[in-house]
């Protein structure tokens, strides 16, 4: 509960006005309550003022640049208590990289009425997905938040990027971006569902799709996708991004960007030279080579495949699905 105080009587101790505030975002009827006249409050948000009106209704008590979190914490302010952030800036509270966007996307509920302004972006919804917190911090969960940005988006690269970052870091499954696709409106939905359908196909990685795009104008045989392969006393070797089984040829697409960390990266040199020792032939291909170079790639591929073609055939097999 707030005690209001003498009226001017704020101007001498700011330290119940910050303490009223979330990281210096506070309502201008917050000051008010605590006995900062309106005419004051809008006086201090003058361009030379010490403070400034971030978004209607809410303060920012400096006049300085906002920064990210304050920027969240005055939408979620503007929007009420049952708002929710949603899109990039959910999902850079969930800790994705989001490449310093500057829209803030907020869920409200249908019945409440707030319009976009400035920075935030509003959609009503009858929707509204349970929350999650971080600190003061509320947010969409990141089945929603992929699919609302996914539903922005006109790049086919850069929505399968986006929901690919989701698979990748085990935040959600194909089947749940469906059903969050399937459950929400259709506005929007064209791209995306199609990336999700391609996503059905077990390739993890916007870098693996357009590899199996690029392999299918090879001329070379078909091309089986994340695999396992074993040895001949059954022991596990690899599960390659591609496999040609006749001839024991693996194709790993390899990318730091794609393995998160320096310990995944070294997991899959050590994978590489598995295989090499079983026999395998392997071609390695940087995820940029797929659009900067695609015939060297497919040069690789066939001489590869003609290396691998004259060479005895090692006893290496795939588990047959139970």
């Amino acid at each position: 509960m707030l005690s209001t105080m003498k009226r001017g009587a704020w101007a001498d101790d700011l330290t119940a006005i910050r303490d009223a505030s979330l990281d210096g975002v506070i309502r201008a009827r917050t000051l008010e309550q605590l006995g900062v006249a309106r005419s004051t409050v809008w006086s201090r948000c003058r361009p030379e003022g010490p403070w400034q009106r971030i978004l209607p209704g809410v303060v920012l008590l400096h006049n300085g640049r906002p920064s990210t979190t304050q920027r969240y914490l005055a939408a979620l302010t503007y929007g009420g208590p049952d708002c929710l952030l949603s899109g990039y800036a959910a999902l850079d509270v969930a800790g994705y990289s989001t490449a310093d966007r500057n829209d803030v996307l907020l869920l409200v509920p249908a019945q409440q009425h707030r319009r976009a302004v400035s920075f935030v972006d509003v959609e009503r919804t009858c929707r509204m997905p349970d929350g999650l917190r971080r600190g003061h911090l509320r947010y969409a969960p990141p089945s929603r938040s992929l699919i609302d940005v996914a539903r922005r988006l006109s790049s086919a690269d850069r929505c399968r990027a986006v929901l690919t970052s989701g698979l990748q870091r085990g935040d959600v499954t194909v089947d749940q971006l469906a059903r969050e696709l399937g459950d929400g409106p259709n506005r929007g939905s064209g791209l995306p569902r199609s990336i999700v359908r391609e996503l059905g196909d077990d390739a993890h990685s916007v870098a693996e799709l357009q590899a199996q795009k690029l392999y299918a104008s090879s001329g070379l045989p078909r091309m089986v996708h994340n695999e396992d392969v074993f040895g001949p006393s059954g022991e596990w070797i690899a599960r390659p991004d591609g496999w040609l089984d006749e001839v024991a040829l693996a194709w790993e697409i390899d990318s730091l960007r794609y393995h998160f960390t320096a310990e995944a990266h070294a997991a899959t040199l050590q994978r590489r030279a598995r295989m090499q020792r079983a026999g395998i032939v392997v071609v390695s291909t940087l995820p940029r080579q797929l659009t900067s170079d695609p015939r060297t790639v497919l040069a690789d591929l066939r001489a590869a495949h003609r290396l691998a073609c004259v060479r005895p055939r090692p006893a290496v097999f795939l588990r047959e699905a139970a």
